[in-house]
């Protein structure tokens, strides 16, 4: 099994260590909102009522564009 130290110094450091700690949050946060457009793009739900054809549109380029940042970040929710 690996063990990984990370060490923080200086005023910042508890904050940063929050930071390093929420890490998989905001993984599972990401997932979260991804699977909610996916829902209203596929099952054209939204909020217990059927989605607007704008709404869908929206949830699509909205998930594109997460993805595509997630991309440029090198960021994968997949796994």
């Amino acid at each position: 099994m690996s063990k990984i130290t990370i060490e923080f110094n200086g005023e910042d450091a508890v904050d940063d260590a929050r930071t390093a700690l929420d890490g998989y949050k905001w993984k599972a946060a990401m997932w979260d909102l991804d699977q909610e457009l996916r829902s209203i793009t596929k099952y054209g739900a939204f909020e217990g009522r059927e989605a607007t054809e704008a709404e869908a549109d929206v949830a699509d380029t909205l998930r594109e564009c997460i993805r595509r940042i997630l991309n440029e970040w090198k960021l994968n929710i997949e796994d």
